[in-house]
């Protein structure tokens, strides 16, 4: 049987997600093995392999006529199209508010693993629509981030 070095975890008692987080809200977190520091995992996260980009295209195509960004907001500091909010030794957070939802991921480093968390606080029916329709794709996409930095971690060449 095929064994996953991803695991489903609970959100640091060390995260800042915690301060955003209300009863009601959409909270998940993935982690992995690795000695990254959060900012280099977070890049091999953001880093999407050609289907998650097939994916993303396809959402942007699908959200136009609802007015959702799909290039995010101008930021100095970005990863991928997510405007980096903190950024210290141990945890990268990233994300922006939308008409029908706002949304952060966290990239925390602990006790030699990285944590990938995601939170949303959905608006309306069409935020509660949304998070339904991508949430596999979601856990997907994030369970193979996290492979990549398992095997970035692996191979000091990748990271």
């Amino acid at each position: 049987m095929f064994h996953s070095p991803v695991k489903r975890s609970d959100l640091s008692a060390q995260s800042l997600l915690h301060e955003r987080y209300k009863t009601g809200d959409f909270l998940d977190c993935f982690s992995v093995e690795s000695n990254l520091p959060p900012r280099r995992a977070a890049e091999i996260i953001t880093a999407f392999p050609g289907w998650a980009m097939a994916l993303l295209r396809l959402r942007g195509l699908l959200v136009t006529p609802f007015d959702l960004s799909t290039t995010g907001p101008d930021a100095d500091d970005k990863l991928g199209i997510f405007p980096v909010e903190h950024d210290d030794r141990t945890e990268v957070i990233a994300g922006f508010n939308d008409r029908h939802l706002d949304f952060r991921v966290s990239v925390l480093s602990e006790n030699g693993r990285i944590s990938l968390a995601t939170w949303v606080r959905r608006h309306n029916l069409g935020g509660r629509l949304y998070l339904a329709a991508i949430l596999p794709f979601h856990i997907l996409i994030a369970r193979n981030a996290l492979a990549r930095v398992k095997s970035a971690s692996a191979d000091p060449k990748r990271s």
